[in-house]
């Protein structure tokens, strides 16, 4: 470790700075243009477009100063998602970043900027801790950032971590778009197969008599785990628990709050709160990728209820409208998709394989723990 030092990242960086918002706030926002990145956009080790913003050239110009760049670092500095870290987007350069969202650029003679995203990354504890210091809400100020000392290795030894790392993460990505393909294709299928080429005779009944709907279980987020079985709320998986409420993969609505209509599918061996309605097959024919598809293609949000405290019960669910395809023509869509389901499920395996040996080796290879074999740049 004797060639390992520490330095202030403005010691090793050209940039540290975040933007703003434009006047008049989400108003202001244009149906297309620049990429405006904000903090919703910015995940643990990748970037999100769900919610991306778009602002003109002139709302671009006034925010000229943080203007973001390929190999760019992005930072969340507030709120609940502080410290939260990416890679900027290729795809949808150019952009800028609000107030919400620092950009970190490398000094290339000094520091790699893949291995500076993963700096940060593994010290997201002590990010979290310095937020803390100094107000009512979590914020890292570009001060404390500049002021922050992150630990280096020589630039080729910097680049061979990053490479390790970097593979794992790409592996993962291919994964994640995969899944998106096949998904999507199953979608297309189904849109195709059971509303383009609907047929008029089909019956209609209430989704109540076709399905079971049921509450999820009550489990207090403190009760939360990081590692075990997954658990669904009303948005999706929120973290893991140390036992399972349903062997079998479950279509899921949301039932409370904004996110109310929402459909979500668990996995197998999960646990199901009660912000989510379960959809529990019946021994009709009505295979769960039919049932699956059919949600995701269901406007839910007509059975949402109340305004100061959305939400869709059991009994308002009932109503929902089912038509009945022939159920030889659902046996057809089954067997063509269930494979599609079967290799994205076999993909998520592998995910979190992936994802599970990445963290573990995060902390060990920016620590210098464990070393990789590199070689010495002329």
């Amino acid at each position: 470790m004797s060639e390992w030092h520490t330095y202030k990242l403005k010691d090793i960086t050209t940039k540290i700075g975040s933007g703003s918002t434009p006047t008049g706030g989400s108003g202001a926002y244009k149906a297309e243009g620049i990429s405006l990145i904000r903090s919703q956009n910015v995940l643990d080790y990748k970037f999100t477009e769900d919610g991306l913003a778009f602002i003109d050239d002139d709302q671009a110009y006034a925010l000229r100063n943080v203007i973001v760049e390929a190999n760019d670092v992005l930072l969340n500095i507030t709120g609940d998602s502080v410290a939260r870290c990416c890679g900027a987007p290729a795809n949808w350069l150019p952009a800028r970043v609000n107030q919400h969202v620092a950009i970190l650029r490398s000094d290339t003679d000094k520091l790699d900027h893949r291995f500076l995203k993963y700096s940060l990354l593994a010290s997201k504890e002590e990010l979290l801790i310095l937020s803390e210091i100094g107000g009512t809400r979590n914020a890292l100020t570009k001060g404390m950032l500049e002021d922050y000392e992150v630990l280096l290795p020589s630039l080729p030894e910097q680049k061979a971590i990053a490479s390790v790392l970097s593979s794992l993460d790409d592996k993962i990505d291919l994964l994640h778009r995969q899944n998106k393909t096949l998904e999507a294709m199953a979608e297309t299928l189904f849109r195709q197969w059971f509303i383009e080429e609907a047929k008029e005779d089909w019956d209609v009944s209430p989704l109540g008599d076709v399905v079971k709907i049921a509450y999820g279980k009550n489990l207090p987020t403190s009760r939360l785990l990081d590692s075990g079985y997954p658990v669904f709320g009303g948005n999706g998986q929120i973290g893991f628990y140390d036992r399972f409420l349903y062997s079998e993969p479950q279509v899921l609505v949301s039932c409370r709050g904004e996110a109310s209509g929402k459909v979500n599918i668990s996995l197998p061996n999960s646990f199901i709160t009660n912000n989510s309605l379960i959809l529990e097959r019946k021994e009709n024919g009505i295979s769960f990728e039919y049932l699956k598809f059919y949600a995701l293609a269901y406007d839910f949000g007509l059975h949402v209820s109340g305004s100061a405290q959305p939400q869709i019960t059991i009994d308002g669910l009932f109503n929902a409208e089912f038509r009945w395809p022939p159920l030889g023509l659902v046996e057809s869509f089954t067997e063509v998709v269930r494979p599609l389901e079967d290799k994205r499920l076999t993909n998520y395996i592998q995910i979190q394989t992936l994802e599970n040996l990445r963290d573990l080796l995060l902390p060990k290879l920016m620590s210098g723990e464990v070393r990789v074999q590199y070689q010495t740049e002329e």
